[in-house]
C-alpha cells in the first residue's frame, strides 16, 4: 500500500512551529537548527503541493490547508509522544533526565547533589539543556526546575522548592559611604540609587518596595541583565543596588563581597518549582528526586527563616 503521510520529523517540525509561531522557537524546542525546521516544512509543503504557512511581521500564519492539517495531527502527535515517553520510562526506572535554571543549578542544586547520590546510589541523574519555555513536548527531560508560578503550568505536577525569599544587596563600600553621609534611613531612600535588575523579573523592585510600604508613583530602574550571575557581578563592581533571591547570593553575603540592606523577610510570588508532566508522575526515579529535593529545601536557612517570620 502506498503511504500518503509524510515523515514524523516533518510533522513535528510543522506542529511545533504552528504552536510557537516561530521557526526559531520551534528549533530551540526541538533541539535542532532553524534551517532544519524550515527545510522540514518546505518538504511538507512540497509533499502536499500547497503552502501551509505564511510568514509576516508578526510571525507565522497558517493557511486554510495548514490549519486543517494542524487540527488533524495535534492530538495524535501528543498521544504518540505520551506513550513513547511512558514506554521509554519503563526501561529507565533508575535513570532520570532533568533540566534546571542554570544559576540555581550551579549555586544551589549541584553543591547538594552528593547527598542525593549517597541516599539514592541506584539512580543515575542526567542534565539536559535548560529551555525557558519548556513544555515537555519532546522525549526529554523527565522533569525540570523552572522559575515562575504554578498558574503558568496548568495540569503539571509542580512542587515549590525555593527562591521566593528576596534580599536587597549592594557593595560594602556603597553602604559605608552612606553610613558616613546621610545614610539609608528608609527603604524609599533606595529610589535615589541605581536599581539593577534581572530582565526576566523587572517587577521584583516594585514588589519589594510595596512590601516595605513604599508608595512611589513610579520606580525607575537603572540597568538590566539577563543572568543573575551578571547582576551579582554588577553589584560587586559597585554599579548599583539589586534585589535578588537570597538563596542565590548566600556565598557572596557570607564572604562579605556584598551586604544586605533593610534585611527584613520579603517573599516574591515567583519561585523555583520542580515540574513534571502528567505522563511522568509515576516515574520511580522522579519520586526519589522529589522526596530528596523537598526535604533538602525544607531545611534550607532561607526557608526556615521565612517560616519563622510567618509564624511570628
Amino acid at each position: 500500500m502506498r503511504l500518503h503521510s509524510p515523515s514524523m520529523s516533518e510533522l513535528h517540525a510543522f506542529a511545533t512551529a504552528a504552536r510557537l509561531g516561530s521557526f526559531t522557537r520551534a528549533a530551540q524546542n526541538l533541539c535542532v537548527t532553524q534551517g532544519a525546521v524550515s527545510r522540514a516544512i518546505a518538504r511538507l509543503e512540497a509533499h502536499f503541493g500547497q503552502p501551509l504557512m505564511q510568514r509576516n511581521a508578526h510571525g507565522l500564519k497558517l493557511t486554510a490547508t495548514g490549519r486543517a492539517l494542524h487540527d488533524a495531527i495535534e492530538q495524535p502527535l501528543r498521544a504518540i509522544e505520551t506513550v513513547s515517553a511512558s514506554l521509554r520510562a519503563q526501561d529507565r526506572r533508575g535513570h532520570l533526565t532533568l533540566s534546571a535554571v542554570p544559576t540555581l543549578a550551579s549555586v544551589w542544586l549541584v553543591p547538594r547533589l552528593p547527598d542525593f547520590h549517597r541516599r539514592f546510589p541506584h539512580i543515575r541523574l542526567s542534565f539536559v539543556p535548560y529551555r525557558r519555555d519548556e513544555d515537555f513536548s519532546g522525549a526529554t527531560p523527565d522533569a525540570a526546575i523552572l522559575s515562575g508560578t504554578p498558574a503558568q503550568w496548568p495540569g503539571w505536577q509542580c512542587d515549590y522548592v525555593i527562591g521566593r525569599e528576596m534580599v536587597v544587596i549592594c557593595h560594602p563600600a556603597r553602604a559605608a559611604r552612606r553610613r558616613a553621609g546621610q545614610g539609608w534611613n528608609q527603604p524609599a531612600d533606595l529610589l535615589a540609587e541605581p536599581l539593577l535588575y534581572h530582565t526576566s523579573a523587572p517587577d521584583n523592585w516594585e514588589h519589594w518596595m510595596h512590601a516595605l510600604g513604599v508608595t512611589a508613583p513610579a520606580i525607575t530602574l537603572s540597568q538590566g541583565f539577563d543572568q543573575v550571575s551578571i547582576v551579582i557581578r554588577a553589584v560587586m563592581a559597585d554599579m548599583g543596588v539589586a534585589v535578588l533571591q537570597r538563596c542565590l547570593v548566600r556565598e557572596e553575603l557570607a564572604a562579605g563581597a556584598v551586604v544586605a540592606l533593610f534585611d527584613v523577610p520579603v517573599r516574591r510570588p515567583r519561585g523555583y518549582y520542580l515540574c513534571a508532566p502528567p505522563q511522568r508522575r509515576d516515574h520511580p526515579a522522579l519520586a526519589c528526586l522529589r522526596e530528596w529535593l523537598l526535604e533538602t529545601a525544607a531545611s534550607d536557612p532561607d526557608v526556615l527563616a521565612a517560616q519563622h517570620a510567618a509564624a511570628g
